[in-house]
């Protein structure tokens, strides 16, 4: 064949194949455009229908390719009838979460059309939602009693339409998340930013409904929120999360990333309150829910989890004593297991596991004009079945923490606390040792807020256990150490510096502090320790002031503690004086009897 032949041969095929193009896409054009208002309906149709009724969605245009199986919707709403919804609620048979949706474009590809057509099967590859906005509106619905009529499924209100439907993939990308609570007397609004969902393997068929791999018929629902930042009510915090995550098949939720930080310096901070306020300054790398039930999570409203991995975190507290305590407030409202009580979501986590969690809780004495710091290092431990759940009360209603750490960096400090999760009155007990440890490292704490600094002084063990309540906490403490010598300081309110007070000082080593436990030829000393909490004092306020009484007991500086650290400064100074005085008499009476 000559190449002038060729060339005919090739503008004869190619001439075939763009006739036939031609007529392919003026055919599709043509169905498509016969279609719309068939797809149009039946879009429309199987929404109200498939939802009973209950929803409307609507599009300001429709377009379909018909060779690649693509399906596009453009200026989509998506609406519940509240009258229908009412109507259902009255019947019991509501769900409890409807929704609002708009978008601009809805992308639906790889449509079996033919298939949908002819053999009523819907197969879809991929559903797009592309920067949606999204309201879900919580209601609590009454729910109907198990009677003998059965429910129709959803397969069942679809089924004239069609014997299945799947879609291999739905996401949602970058979308506006709003979910509104309207189950209380105060209408809530949580929103989020930047939401991606992936819904994997939807399937409705007459067997789907009772798959128990599924979730809602699908194999997988998963989400991520990335970036999420935003300032409190208040204008006194920013909150920052890197991501949350989760999946139902993995039964799991992340965050990763959680940080609040305080927009003021510490002392500007409270300064901006009239009352005593805590400064919160918040730091977790990774939260980590395990085994969560999501449905309950979703129609029940209530957590439920095997466990909450927390860690690595930085917790830092902080607190000025200039300004009063705020007038009728009781700290005792908010003692973990009371606050737990309080808590509107209803709560059930077998395990709080706690890893690598720095805590500092430091505190501005006006009379030293110095901030006091206590440090609690690589916190770690579990927390036993934390619940407010009445039928997991009534088979165990106490909460066991076993915690670990180092006290300031240092000393191997072991805490176990009791919670009695159903007492009225916030009962708890707890029991721990802290192994050795050199008292000099109290400094940055006794210092600046009891006005004594620690010259020397080794713990060797101490031993203590207690039980508390809202109003009190009693107990026994046994403490074994050695060459303790403290320093008496002068206030700071002159604003000429804390001094050394020498003499006080003196006496305060030479006649009241025991400088070691056991003494020479003697058993170890023991102490009784009970405290009274006032209003403003907290939980582990309550704790430490007992554990202080103890330690005070066995010193020998007495065993009623001074909130103020002046007025606790005259206390010693007063009793020094006293001993003082006994002191002379003694001395007297032995040179008389002497004559």
């Amino acid at each position: 064949m000559t190449a002038q032949n060729r060339n005919k041969l090739w503008i004869w095929i190619g001439s075939i194949v763009g006739g036939l193009i031609l007529i392919l896409a003026f055919g599709a054009m043509f169905i498509s455009a016969q279609w719309k208002p068939i797809l149009t309906e039946k879009i429309k149709e199987g929404v109200y229908n498939g939802s009973n009724h209950l929803y409307n969605i609507d599009f300001k245009s429709i377009n379909l390719n018909v060779i690649t199986g693509s399906l596009a919707l453009r200026e989509v709403t998506l609406k519940p009838d509240t009258l229908v919804f009412d109507s259902l609620k009255k019947q019991k048979i509501a769900p409890a979460h409807t929704f609002e949706i708009k978008l601009k474009k809805l992308q639906i590809t790889r449509v079996s059309i033919l298939t949908a057509y002819f053999k009523k099967r819907l197969d879809i590859n991929e559903i797009l939602l592309d920067r949606p906005s999204i309201n879900v509106i919580f209601n609590k619905v009454p729910k109907k009693e198990d009677t003998v009529k059965v429910k129709k499924t959803l397969y069942d209100q679809i089924s004239k339409t069609f014997k299945s439907a799947r879609v291999h993939s739905i996401k949602i990308i970058d979308a506006d998340f709003d979910y509104i609570n309207k189950s209380k007397s105060v209408k809530t609004k949580n929103s989020i930013k930047h939401l991606d969902v992936n819904v994997k393997d939807f399937l409705l068929d007459s067997l789907s409904g009772t798959d128990t791999s599924r979730f809602y018929y699908t194999k997988d629902i998963s989400f991520q929120v990335a970036g999420y930042k935003s300032n409190t009510k208040d204008r006194m915090y920013t909150m920052k999360i890197d991501t949350i995550s989760g999946s139902y098949s993995s039964k799991k939720l992340n965050i990763k990333g959680l940080t609040l930080k305080p927009l003021y310096p510490e002392l500007e901070f409270t300064r901006k309150y009239k009352i005593q306020k805590d400064r919160y300054d918040l730091s977790f790398t990774n939260i980590e829910f395990n085994g969560i039930d999501f449905i309950k999570l979703n129609t029940d409203q209530k957590l439920e989890a095997k466990s909450v991995k927390i860690g690595p975190a930085n917790v830092a507290v902080f607190m000025s004593r200039e300004s009063p305590p705020p007038a009728g407030l009781d700290k005792g409202n908010n003692y973990p297991h009371m606050a737990l009580k309080r808590l509107n979501l209803p709560l059930l986590i077998d395990t709080i596991k706690l890893k690598d969690i720095d805590v500092k809780y430091s505190e501005y004495n006006p009379a030293s004009k110095k901030v006091g710091s206590v440090s609690f290092k690589s916190l770690t431990g579990n927390i036993l079945n934390i619940t407010n759940d009445s039928l997991r009360l009534a088979t165990n209603n106490h909460a066991i923490a076993d915690l670990n750490t180092l006290l300031m960096g240092s000393g191997k400090l072991n805490v176990k606390i009791d919670f009695n999760l159903s007492d009225l009155n916030g009962a708890f007990s707890y029991s721990g040792s802290l192994g050795k440890f050199d008292l000099k490292n109290l400094n940055s704490l006794s210092k600046n807020l009891g006005l004594i600094e620690i010259e020397s002084g080794n713990i060797q063990n101490i031993n203590f256990k207690a039980t508390g309540n809202l109003r009190s906490a009693s107990g026994s403490m046994g403490m074994l150490y050695t060459n303790l010598k403290v320093k008496i300081l002068s206030d700071n309110i002159d604003g000429e510096g804390t001094k050394e007070k020498g003499l006080l000082s003196f006496l305060a080593n030479a006649i009241l502090v025991k400088d070691e436990n056991p003494s020479k030829s003697n058993t170890p000393r023991t102490a009784t320790m009970t405290t009274t909490r006032i209003n403003s004092g907290s939980f582990f306020n309550l704790m430490w002031k007992t554990l202080f009484v103890g330690i005070k007991d066995i010193v020998g500086v007495g065993i009623v503690p001074e909130k103020n650290p002046v007025k606790q400064q005259e206390v010693i100074a007063k009793k020094v004086r006293q001993q003082k005085r006994a002191d002379r008499r003694e001395a007297r009476k032995a040179i008389r009897e002497k004559n």
